[in-house]
Order: structure tokens, then sequence, then C-alpha cells
């Protein structure tokens, strides 16, 4: 039933249907001298939380030696971010303990561990285990962590997607017990007696990322994502229903018109009570249809682009046995959730701004340190954001003038920067990720400056565009949704991008290709230059971008013609 036509599965679909519900050959090579997994290893071992990662930077000459081991990055199944004090604490020591000594908040509110030794992976995930968490499921072609709006203020309909999110995320996880055997030491089950009911003995064709909010509230991104669920709120003040969306995805290829990123299309609402089986039947579309012959044409935007939306609609329709219900979507207007957010019992909140989610010590700048005095000391939950900033949650009245004082005292200020520095966002890219083309986060600092200067020179700084920044064209810091974004194209050189909305709701288009970071300082000054002269009063930059349309825009960057 697949849509890959003629062509045969990939190879990654074989090795996962021959893996033995996801062992393969994991336990021996742990267990081995060689400091790499062998190559499938290293896909198997993606679908249980992991990636292997190598530093790709050139040997300083300095270095006594040039050699560098591979390493295994762990990210977490975290359901919408939210972590208590002890399982914040956890992750923090075993990142002392066993990785670089840093954490990283993801887009799709998780934690990532870096710089983990193929020796010591076990030893970190048992010690996770012992925390009540896990990177079970986290990455590769199954559903992934399943991210949901922030409640700083405690809001009640917010409050009650906690259950909603943590109902789909445990639903979809992998029935195998490959995860306990191989990492954990656990009990050994008979493989032949096992299934994956959901997931399939393929699995999933590619990643399938599901996303929980309230309408109105979009810092989720919901457009970007496979499958989302928008709540209604009833007259009691519970939920009683959802919008649901399908079909989105960022991931593309340079000049390959055959992908592209793609926002969800919205089907309709449903009843409370139809999450699941609404859910199930999406997943199971998917499973079934998906382009099983060609990754980079694997995920569900792709299916419901080729078939059309009316197709997949009834065949949702059909697996589920219901029907979607024709409701009018309210307006996206997201709440603010960094700086101090009084709760609805009384304590506060502290949105704590952390420029691409590094939480790491540096010279006058004990991040790191600071978070964990204040989380271990206040006794504080945590919950991380879409926008890879972390929320201290519970901080009593009295307690919020200490709290000052000690980050004060560590030199760190909890606050963005700027307007322009609040949404920012950056992919990890260079130099751990196999992928990456150019630098992102490790120039994100640089680029907010080169922004931020001819924002202050036209008068625009409240009004600063939604910007993020990628390494590659696979978009894992969501640039094709923002208004301004940057995308890794060849070493050193960007594609532009621009006319997204803040809210995340309308695509962005390619404005210029492979522009230098040098050229980047004229390029920007005569796009903020143009939007200052022709944009209309109050009117953000994605919204004039989108309004003037491409040519006109690319127009502004053509350098004029020496007389």
């Amino acid at each position: 039933m697949s849509d890959a036509g003629s062509k045969p599965e990939s190879p990654i679909e074989v090795l996962k249907r021959n893996s033995r519900y996801l062992r393969g050959t994991l336990e021996t090579e742990l267990t081995s001298a060689d400091p790499s997994l062998s190559a499938d290893a290293q896909q198997l071992i993606k679908l249980h939380g992991l990636y292997q990662q190598k530093d790709r930077d050139k040997p300083k000459a300095a270095e006594v030696s040039p050699v560098k081991l591979p390493t295994l990055m762990a990210r977490g199944r975290i359901p919408g971010g939210r972590l208590s004090a002890a399982s914040y604490l956890a992750w923090d020591t075993i990142a002392d303990q066993f990785g670089d000594r840093s954490l990283r908040l993801t887009t799709r509110q998780s934690l990532e561990l870096h710089g983990i030794l193929k020796g010591d992976v076990k030893a970190a995930l048992k010690n996770l285990q012992a925390a009540l968490q896990t990177t079970r499921g986290a990455c590769g072609d199954v559903v992934r962590n399943v991210t949901q709006a922030p409640n700083p203020s405690g809001r009640g309909d917010i409050a009650q997607l906690d259950a909603v999110a943590e109902t789909l995320s445990t639903h979809f996880l992998a029935h195998s017990n490959a995860y306990a055997e191989i990492f954990l030491d656990g009990e050994r089950v008979n493989v032949e007696q096992e299934s994956e009911p959901l997931l399939g003995a393929n699995y999933l064709p590619r990643k399938f990322k599901i996303a929980v909010t309230v309408t109105g509230e979009n810092l989720v991104d919901l457009y970007t994502n496979d499958l989302a669920f928008a709540a209604t709120v009833g007259v009691d003040g519970n939920l009683d229903g959802f919008f649901v969306f399908a079909g989105g995805g960022l991931g593309m290829t340079h000049n390959d018109p055959t992908t592209f990123p793609r926002l969800a299309d919205e089907l309709g609402w449903i009843s409370f009570d139809q999450l699941l089986p609404v859910a199930e039947a999406v997943v199971s579309t998917q499973r079934d249809f998906a382009n099983r012959g060609d990754r980079r044409r694997a995920r569900l935007k792709y299916l419901i682009e080729a078939r059309g939306k009316s197709w997949f609609k009834a065949e949702v329709e059909s697996r589920w046995g219901g029907k979607f219900e024709a409701r009018e979507l309210p307006e996206w207007r997201s709440s603010a959730v960094l700086g101090w957010v009084e709760r609805m019992d009384g304590s506060f909140a502290l949105g704590f701004h952390t420029l691409s989610g590094r939480i790491a010590d540096r010279a006058g700048h004990p991040l790191k340190t600071a978070l964990r005095e204040l989380i271990r000391d206040f006794e504080l939950d945590v919950q991380l954001t879409p926008d890879q900033d972390l929320i201290l949650l519970g901080i009593q009245a009295q307690d919020r003038a200490e709290v000052n004082d000690i980050l004060q005292a560590r030199g760190i200020d909890p606050n963005s920067p700027s307007k322009l520095h609040d949404r920012a966002l950056a992919c990890v890219a260079l130099p751990l990720c196999g992928l990456a083309i150019t630098e992102a986060e490790r120039v994100l600092p640089d680029l907010l400056s080169l922004l931020q200067a001819p924002l202050e020179r036209y008068g625009l700084s409240d009004l600063a565009p939604v910007f993020r920044v990628t390494g590659c064209a696979n978009g894992c810091a969501r640039p094709y949704s923002a208004e301004l974004a940057l995308v890794g194209q060849t070493p050193g050189k960007f594609a532009l991008y621009a006319g997204g909305h803040a809210e995340g709701f309308r695509l962005a288009f390619e404005v210029a290709q492979k522009v230098t970071f040098e050229a980047l300082p004229d390029v920007l000054d005569r796009l903020f230059g143009v939007w200052k002269a022709e944009g209309k009063q109050g009117e953000r930059f994605g919204d004039f971008a989108a309004r003037i349309g491409r040519e006109s825009l690319t127009a502004t960057l053509i350098p004029v013609s020496a007389s």
C-alpha cells in the first residue's frame, strides 16, 4: 500500500524489520573494544534515543593527539518538557559524570546530553532510569517526544494538557523490550512473542512528531508537526475537544523541488474522548501508505501532498469510524513565557532565557551551576519550552528577592537581552551534527548582533522578527515558519528566508541563496531599510515580506550598479 511506487524499500527498512525488534547487534557492540558502532548499529540506536557523533572541528596545532573518539548524544523523552526538581538534577549530574558537562534544551522540549563515550552509555541511561527518565523512543522512526504548550502561569486549561501529552506519549511507545535488555540489564523476553501493533514490524517510515496545545496558544509551532491537537474548553472549564491538524514538516533538500517544507492541514474538530482513536488512525495511515523507498520523501506531509487532503481525511475517518466536525478556529495569540510570571496558586514562575538552549558554565557565567542550585535549594519544578528556554516553577513570593540576589551574585541575568533574542533559535550544527553544512549555534550570538544593529538604526527593535538559523536544510530549528531565517546551504553560506508568520501559520519563502556572513550586514540593512520605508504602521517584518512578495524583496538585495 506504500506510496513508494515501484522503488524497492530502503536499506533502513530492511534493517529495522530484521533487527529483532530493535536489538540488532547493539548489545554486543556496546561492550566491544571498538569506540565506534557499526553503520547498522548507528541506525538502530537512534530508535532508543541516541545518535553517534564525531567532533568535526579540525585538531588544533597545540593538541597532543589529533584523534577524536566518536561519542553519543542521548536525548530525553520528556512529554511536555515537564521535569521535577529531582529529575532535572539527575540530568545535570549525569552530564557532569558521563557527558561534556553541558545540557542542551531542544525545540521539542527535551534535554540532550552530548559527549558520552560508548562505554559509559549504559551507566548513564541506568542513572536516568533511576530518576524516572528515559531516552527510549526520543529519536528515529517512531512517534517522538510529544510537545505541549508551556504553562508558567499555571492556567487550568493548559494544565489539563499534561495528561493529554502523557497519554499520547505512553500510547505510542514501542512495545519492544529491547531498551530494557540492552541498556538497563533488564529481564529478557522471548522475541518471537513480541509484536508492535501500532508502529508495525518495520516501525514508522520516518520520524513522527505530535504537539498538543489549547486554541490561541501556538508556541509549540503546531503547524510544523505531523499531527497536532488544539484543545477547546467547555463551559465547565474542562477540555471538551480538539481541532486536529496533520501533515506538517520542515525538512527539505536545497534545489530539489520534490522536497519541501509544509504546514499541517486543519482536518476539523473532535470530541475529547476521540483523541486516541483519531491519533491511531493518523499514525496507522502514515505507517501503511507512506513512501518506504525514499527516506527523503517518507514524512506524512508527502503522503498528504501526493494523495490530497480529501483522501487522507476520508482514510482517517474510515479507520477511526467517526467524522470531523467543521468549526471556526480562534486566532492565535500566544502568551509570553519569559521573565517573572505570577501563578494561579500565588507562587511565581521565572521564564529563563537560554540562548540556543545551551546550559553550561563558562568563565564569568556559571549558568549550569546557578540553575542547579536554584532548582535544588528551592525544590523547583521545571518546564522546557519549544523555544529552547527553561521555566522555573513554584517559586514562593517570599523567595523572589533571594532568587534574584543569587542570580545577581553569580552574574546571571535570566532575562532575554532583547525582543530579537526572545524567540531566536539555532540548531546544534557544527561540530557535532554530521548533516551540518555550516555553523548555527556557535554563530547565533554574532548573527543576533548583526540583526540588532539595523533594527536599532531604523527604530524597529520593538517589532524584532522571529529569527532562526540552521546548519542545513533539514530545518531542526524550524526556520521555514519564522519571519526571517538563515539555512545552511554551502560551507560558510546561507539561503535566506523571509515572510513566515510570528505565530507559525504561514511559511517563509526563499529570498536569496549563498549569502556569506560578510555580506549579511548589507543584506540586513537593505531588508530592514525597505521594511522601514514601505511597511505599514506596526507591521511585523514577516507580514510585510509576505505582503510585498518574493520578487520585490529579492530585488532590494540586488546591489545598485555603479553609475
